[in-house]
C-alpha cells in the first residue's frame, strides 16, 4: 500500500485523543483545545469506532488508557512533535546580536530608542553589553561595538562614524539665570561668584572648553567629580552643577526643557563615536540592520 492510499484518522480526533491521553479527563482536554467536554468525547468515540479499538477505560472517577491507548498515545504525540518541529523550521529563527557600548551611551542614547528598534525588527534580539572596559569581539562574543576615540582601532576591523564629538555644557532648567550670569561677565573673565559648579568625569575637559568659549576664571570653580559621564548628567538634572557632555546624550533632555545650555557654542574635537565590527562577522545581515538603524537615529 503506497502512502497516498493510506487513510488517516481526522486530525481533530487525533488532537482530542492526544490531549485526553495527557489529562485523562475529557473536560480538561476540552479546555486546552477550546471545545466542550462533549465534543472531545464525541471525537474519541469516532476515533475508537474507526480504529475498531478501545483507547480509554471509562472509570467512575476518570479515564485510564488501555494498552492499545498507551501505545497509540506515544506514537501520536511523537507525530505531533515532528509536525511542530517541521513547522518551526520554516519560520526564521530570532537572531541574537551582542552590542558593546559605554554605560553612558547605553543609558542616555541607546536604551531610550530600543523600543523603536524592537518594533521594527521583532526577529532580531539585541544583547547590550554596557562596560567601560574595551570588549574583544571574539573572546567576549561581541558582534558590534561603539567605540570612542580616533580610528584606526585595530587590524581586521571595519569602522564607520556614528557621530562626531560635540561637547556642550548643560545644567538643570531650574537653575535659572545661570547662563545670563556667566555670559554677563566682562569678556574673557568668569569669576567664581558665577555660582557655577563644574561636574567632572573621566573624559571632561573643562579647561579646554572654557578656553574655547574665550573665557577664563580668576578663581577656580567649585567642582564635583564622578567616574562616569551618565552620573554627571544625572547630577546636572538634579541641579547640582553643569555637566560637559556629548550633545547627543542630552538631546532629549534639552528638547523637553529639563536641561538648558550654559553656553550656546558647542566645542567639536577630532574624536568621535564609531561603529566597529570584524571584517568577517558572524552575523553580517544582522549587523547591517543594526548599523543602518543606529545611523538613522543620529
Amino acid at each position: 500500500m503506497n502512502r497516498q492510499s493510506r487513510r488517516l484518522p481526522s486530525l481533530n480526533a487525533l488532537r482530542a485523543f492526544e490531549a485526553a491521553s495527557r489529562h485523562l479527563n475529557f473536560r480538561l482536554a476540552g479546555l486546552e483545545l477550546g471545545v466542550t467536554q462533549g465534543a472531545v468525547a464525541q471525537q474519541i468515540r469516532a476515533l475508537e469506532t474507526e480504529l475498531a479499538l478501545r483507547l480509554f477505560e471509562r472509570l467512575p472517577r476518570g479515564l485510564a488508557l488501555t494498552q492499545n491507548g498507551h501505545r497509540y498515545a506515544a506514537n501520536v504525540r511523537r507525530a505531533f512533535d515532528m509536525l511542530a518541529d517541521a513547522t518551526e523550521s520554516l519560520r526564521p529563527e530570532p537572531e541574537n546580536l551582542t552590542v558593546s557600548v559605554t554605560p553612558t551611551l547605553a543609558a542616555k542614547w541607546l536604551i531610550p530608542r530600543l523600543g523603536d528598534f524592537t518594533r521594527a525588527h521583532p526577529h532580531l534580539t539585541l544583547r547590550v553589553l554596557a562596560t567601560e572596559r574595551l570588549s574583544h569581539f571574539f573572546t567576549d562574543n561581541v558582534d558590534l561595538a561603539v567605540r570612542y576615540g580616533r580610528p584606526p582601532f585595530g587590524p581586521g576591523l571595519n569602522v564607520e562614524l556614528l557621530f562626531e564629538e560635540r561637547l556642550i555644557a548643560v545644567t538643570s532648567a531650574s537653575r535659572t539665570g545661570t547662563e545670563s550670569t556667566v555670559q554677563a561677565q566682562v569678556p574673557g573673565q568668569v569669576h567664581a561668584d558665577a555660582a557655577l559648579v563644574l561636574l567632572h568625569d573621566s573624559q571632561s575637559s573643562w579647561d579646554e572648553f572654557l578656553e574655547h568659549q574665550g573665557l577664563t576664571s580668576s578663581k577656580p570653580f567649585k567642582s564635583l567629580w564622578f567616574n562616569q559621564t551618565t552620573l554627571t548628567i544625572d547630577a546636572a538634572l538634579m541641579g547640582q552643577g553643569a555637566a560637559l557632555v556629548q550633545q547627543e546624550f542630552v538631546q532629549r533632555d534639552l528638547l523637553s526643557g529639563r536641561l538648558v545650555k550654559v553656553f550656546s557654542d558647542p566645542m567639536s574635537t577630532d574624536a568621535g563615536y564609531y561603529l566597529v565590527w570584524p571584517r568577517k562577522p558572524r552575523h553580517p545581515e544582522a549587523i547591517a540592520t543594526v548599523r543602518s538603524w543606529m545611523l538613522s537615529m543620529v
